[in-house]
């Protein structure tokens, strides 16, 4: 029998299954996570405050879901935030009560800057601690959310076969000098911590949402490509990221802008990412 659940866990059908049988239980949740330089902590259910669900009603696709093993984390900043949640169960336990009940704390490692921000009350329409709830046992949650209950990294599967090489192929693209351009979509925290020669770094999210000086970036190396091959042609542009999963959205992304946003090319993806790389072709490079 336990009086208060401390929540660790890096994947969204563990945090559901976790808030209902907290609900279910009448038990607070001392919920934290961490991701790259960033860390969150809250209390749900507690005191009359908002569960998980009443936050977050619908979980969300899955593709757009980044967990540590392919985003990656700060070693630190679990730790910090563990502290924190660790402090919020003994302030809890021993009485005193948490002040994070309706609140996010959220921590900043890049400016060591905390912040909070009030979270919207209880849901009267909540499906598990709502006036007429609809969950009342707990369910299968892999099938809920559409995304398996692991930590570990998800494999995407995008796109078709003839929109990505292997880690070697690029090597030998590499090796032969073929005109193309190398396009990192990793945040620049990332790309800091190592990077491919001559890579063109430009986010994921920076693509996503059609930053302007990013994709007058990208048509002005597009635009070099094209001049340094001469010719009527379709330069070739191969897209890399830690795990190969944000590559092919980038892979799709950047295949809608092709012809219209930025001149055309042909645009695949590098499967395995830099991992692959570091495992399959250069063994000292750095993994993280």
């Amino acid at each position: 029998m336990y009086d208060i659940v401390a929540d660790c866990s890096d994947n969204v059908p563990t945090r559901y299954l976790v808030n209902d049988a907290c609900v279910l239980g009448g038990k607070p949740l001392v919920s934290a996570g961490a991701l790259r330089m960033e860390g969150q902590l809250t209390v749900y259910n507690y005191r009359g405050g908002p569960c998980y669900r009443c936050l977050y009603p619908v979980p969300p696709p899955p593709e757009t879901v980044t967990n540590c093993s392919d985003g990656g984390v700060l070693g630190v900043v679990p730790g910090i935030m563990g502290c924190f949640q660790a402090l919020e169960v003994l302030k809890i336990a021993s009485g005193q009560g948490s002040s994070c009940g309706q609140q996010l704390v959220m921590f900043d490692a890049q400016d060591a800057r905390f912040r909070s921000i009030k979270l919207r009350p209880k849901q009267a329409s909540c499906a598990v601690c709502g006036e007429k709830p609809s969950v009342t046992q707990l369910v299968d949650y892999e099938a809920f959310c559409g995304s398996a209950a692991t930590d570990k990294c998800r494999k995407l599967n995008l796109l078709s076969r003839d929109q990505r090489i292997t880690v070697q192929d690029y090597k030998s693209i590499m090796d032969n000098a073929e005109p193309h351009l190398l396009l990192d979509v990793r945040p620049r925290v990332e790309v800091d911590i190592c990077h491919l020669p001559l890579s063109l770094n430009i986010p994921l999210s920076s693509l996503e949402e059609r930053k302007s000086e990013h994709i007058q970036l990208l048509q002005e190396r597009i635009g070099q490509l094209k001049r340094q091959m001469e010719g009527d042609c379709r330069p070739p542009v191969y897209v890399i990221c830690k795990m190969g999963n944000d590559s092919q959205k980038a892979v799709q992304v950047v295949e809608k802008m092709s012809g219209s946003e930025v001149d055309s090319v042909s645009v695949k993806d590098i499967c395995g990412g830099l991992m692959a790389w570091a495992k399959r072709v250069d063994s000292t490079f750095p993994q993280y």
